[in-house]
Protein backbone atom coordinates (compact mmCIF):
# COMPACT_ATOMS: atom_id res chain seq x y z
CA UNK A 1 0.00 0.00 0.00
CA UNK A 2 1.23 3.46 -0.86
CA UNK A 3 1.17 6.22 1.75
CA UNK A 4 -0.66 8.58 -0.61
CA UNK A 5 -3.64 6.18 -0.39
CA UNK A 6 -3.90 6.46 3.42
CA UNK A 7 -5.62 9.27 5.35
CA UNK A 8 -5.28 9.81 9.10
CA UNK A 9 -7.57 12.27 10.85
CA UNK A 10 -9.12 13.06 14.21
CA UNK A 11 -12.90 12.96 14.00
CA UNK A 12 -13.28 14.37 17.52
CA UNK A 13 -11.08 15.14 20.54
CA UNK A 14 -10.42 11.48 21.40
CA UNK A 15 -11.06 9.49 18.19
CA UNK A 16 -8.49 8.83 15.46
CA UNK A 17 -9.65 7.38 12.12
CA UNK A 18 -7.37 5.77 9.55
CA UNK A 19 -8.86 5.31 6.06
CA UNK A 20 -7.32 3.99 2.91
CA UNK A 21 -7.69 2.39 -0.48
CA UNK A 22 -5.93 -0.70 -1.77
CA UNK A 23 -5.55 -1.66 -5.41
CA UNK A 24 -3.65 -4.82 -6.29
CA UNK A 25 -2.96 -6.42 -9.65
CA UNK A 26 -1.64 -9.91 -10.23
CA UNK A 27 -0.61 -11.33 -13.57
CA UNK A 28 0.95 -14.70 -14.33
CA UNK A 29 1.71 -16.57 -17.49
CA UNK A 30 2.32 -15.37 -21.01
CA UNK A 31 -0.24 -13.09 -22.63
CA UNK A 32 -1.09 -13.80 -26.27
CA UNK A 33 1.41 -12.22 -28.66
CA UNK A 34 -1.21 -9.96 -30.25
CA UNK A 35 -2.05 -8.42 -26.87
CA UNK A 36 1.60 -7.72 -26.19
CA UNK A 37 2.14 -6.06 -29.56
CA UNK A 38 -1.26 -4.34 -29.70
CA UNK A 39 -2.19 -6.08 -32.96
CA UNK A 40 -5.13 -8.17 -31.73
CA UNK A 41 -7.46 -7.10 -34.52
CA UNK A 42 -4.90 -7.55 -37.33
CA UNK A 43 -3.27 -10.90 -36.61
CA UNK A 44 -4.08 -14.58 -36.36
CA UNK A 45 -2.38 -16.26 -33.43
CA UNK A 46 -0.89 -19.72 -33.70
CA UNK A 47 -0.07 -21.10 -30.26
CA UNK A 48 1.93 -24.17 -31.27
CA UNK A 49 4.14 -25.45 -34.06
CA UNK A 50 1.72 -28.16 -35.25
CA UNK A 51 -0.57 -25.85 -37.21
CA UNK A 52 -0.42 -25.08 -40.91
CA UNK A 53 -2.09 -22.09 -42.53
CA UNK A 54 -3.18 -21.80 -46.14
CA UNK A 55 -4.61 -18.83 -47.98
CA UNK A 56 -7.14 -19.32 -50.77
CA UNK A 57 -9.24 -16.52 -52.27
CA UNK A 58 -8.57 -14.17 -49.30
CA UNK A 59 -9.82 -16.80 -46.85
CA UNK A 60 -7.45 -18.10 -44.24
CA UNK A 61 -7.83 -21.65 -43.01
CA UNK A 62 -5.84 -23.30 -40.28
CA UNK A 63 -5.18 -27.02 -40.25
CA UNK A 64 -3.85 -28.48 -37.05
CA UNK A 65 -2.32 -31.89 -36.69
CA UNK A 66 -3.17 -33.44 -33.34
CA UNK A 67 -0.15 -34.77 -31.52
CA UNK A 68 -0.86 -35.65 -27.91
CA UNK A 69 2.81 -36.12 -27.07
CA UNK A 70 3.69 -32.48 -27.66
CA UNK A 71 0.63 -30.76 -26.22
CA UNK A 72 1.67 -27.75 -24.16
CA UNK A 73 -0.73 -25.79 -22.06
CA UNK A 74 -0.40 -22.05 -22.18
CA UNK A 75 -2.25 -19.82 -19.81
CA UNK A 76 -2.53 -16.21 -18.81
CA UNK A 77 -4.04 -15.20 -15.49
CA UNK A 78 -4.77 -11.61 -14.52
CA UNK A 79 -6.50 -10.74 -11.25
CA UNK A 80 -7.28 -7.39 -9.74
CA UNK A 81 -8.63 -6.55 -6.31
CA UNK A 82 -9.76 -3.13 -5.17
CA UNK A 83 -10.98 -2.23 -1.72
CA UNK A 84 -11.27 0.40 0.95
CA UNK A 85 -10.64 0.11 4.65
CA UNK A 86 -11.31 2.20 7.72
CA UNK A 87 -10.33 1.78 11.35
CA UNK A 88 -11.18 4.07 14.28
CA UNK A 89 -9.38 4.27 17.61
CA UNK A 90 -10.95 5.92 20.63
CA UNK A 91 -8.56 6.94 23.39
CA UNK A 92 -9.62 6.87 27.05
CA UNK A 93 -7.35 9.78 27.98
CA UNK A 94 -6.86 13.16 26.27
CA UNK A 95 -4.24 13.17 23.49
CA UNK A 96 -2.06 15.92 22.08
CA UNK A 97 -3.32 16.16 18.48
CA UNK A 98 -0.67 18.69 17.48
CA UNK A 99 2.20 16.28 18.23
CA UNK A 100 0.95 13.20 16.36
CA UNK A 101 3.55 11.67 14.03
CA UNK A 102 2.97 8.99 11.39
CA UNK A 103 5.37 7.08 9.16
CA UNK A 104 5.19 4.17 6.75
CA UNK A 105 8.02 1.77 6.06
CA UNK A 106 7.74 -1.46 4.04
CA UNK A 107 3.94 -1.22 4.10
CA UNK A 108 3.74 -0.91 7.89
CA UNK A 109 2.04 2.21 9.23
CA UNK A 110 3.33 3.54 12.56
CA UNK A 111 1.42 6.29 14.37
CA UNK A 112 2.80 7.91 17.55
CA UNK A 113 0.13 9.69 19.60
CA UNK A 114 1.38 11.37 22.79
CA UNK A 115 -0.85 11.87 25.78
CA UNK A 116 -1.88 15.42 26.53
CA UNK A 117 -0.28 16.99 29.56
CA UNK A 118 -2.43 16.78 32.60
CA UNK A 119 -4.16 20.07 33.22
CA UNK A 120 -3.39 21.50 36.59
CA UNK A 121 -6.20 22.57 38.84
CA UNK A 122 -6.75 26.24 38.51
CA UNK A 123 -8.24 28.26 41.27
CA UNK A 124 -10.58 31.04 40.22
CA UNK A 125 -11.07 33.96 42.55
CA UNK A 126 -14.51 35.40 43.04
CA UNK A 127 -14.75 39.14 42.54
Amino acid sequence: IDQKNVDIEFTDASTLTIKGRIERSYSKGTPPAALVEGEADKAAICEDGNSRTTKQDNNVSVKKSEDSNTSREKFWVMERSIGEFSRSFEFPVPVNQDSVKASMKDGILSVMIPKAKKQENRKISIQ
